[in-house]
Order: C-alpha cells, then sequence, then structure tokens
C-alpha cells in the first residue's frame, strides 16, 4: 500500500508538470520573446537571433536565459545571458550550432528571468515556412 502511495504522488508530479506553452504572462517582469530569426546554415545546423524584452533592474532582476525547445518541452538549445541590459530594451542575443533533428517543424524560443523564471509568451516557430509573426526563418546553402 505504501509502494502504491509513492508511486501514485511520483507520477501526479511528473503529470503536473507537463510542457505548457499557452499559459503565460504578458508582464515585463516576466522575459518576453518579441522577435526570433532563425537561419538554418549549409551545415544543417541554426543560428537563432532572439529579441528579449524585460524590465531588468540590475543584477537582482534581469533576463538572463532564453532556450529552444522542441514542442514536447526538450531542450534543444540555449543562449545565456551574462548581465543586465537595464538600457538596452529589447535586446537581440544570437547562438548558433543549434541541432534541430530533421524530423522537427516546429521549435518553441522563450525566456526567463533570474526572479521569476520562466512565465512570459513564448514564441512558436514553424521551420518550414519562411516569415510569419514574431519571426522569420531562412535557408543558407
Amino acid at each position: 500500500m505504501r509502494l502504491l502511495l509513492i508511486l501514485s504522488m511520483f507520477a501526479s508530479s511528473v503529470f503536473a508538470s507537463k510542457f505548457d506553452i499557452d499559459t503565460y504572462s504578458t508582464s515585463i517582469e516576466f522575459a518576453q520573446v518579441t522577435h526570433v530569426v532563425a537561419t538554418q546554415r549549409a551545415s544543417g545546423n541554426w543560428c537563432f537571433d532572439t529579441s528579449i524584452r524585460h524590465n531588468d533592474q540590475g543584477w537582482e532582476h534581469y533576463a538572463d536565459r532564453w532556450e529552444v525547445l522542441d514542442l514536447a518541452g526538450n531542450q534543444l538549445g540555449y543562449r545565456t545571458l551574462g548581465h543586465p541590459h537595464d538600457n538596452e530594451q529589447p535586446f537581440t542575443r544570437s547562438r548558433c550550432k543549434i541541432e534541430i533533428p530533421a524530423e522537427i517543424s516546429k521549435v518553441v524560443v522563450r525566456a526567463k528571468c533570474n526572479k521569476h523564471g520562466f512565465g512570459g509568451k513564448p514564441i512558436v516557430v514553424d521551420l518550414t515556412v519562411s516569415k510569419a509573426e514574431g519571426y522569420l526563418v531562412s535557408r543558407k546553402n
């Protein structure tokens, strides 16, 4: 009985942490992804130029990371942001050599801050189209 109780608690916590891109805050207290340019290189890997808007307030509260995920929530790549951008909003930072398996056609780009974590609006990027609201995809051969 005790084992069953422990297993049920584990299972409920796993299912409770399901990746959710539809629940977010639009407040700039949370890091918001405002624009993404995804470029596939001739080698097949990708570069992401990601613009973030956040109410950076020095080292105590600033956007400190963005990441690229598949639709199941698995991380494909990320960029650590090493310092606050109090006077540069929104700001854009890039990361290249992100490997995205050929069978993946959509990815999620989301950002976080060191105080609130993730919670701002992510952008879903369809890698099969060249242009959509909030992002641009290009392929270089």
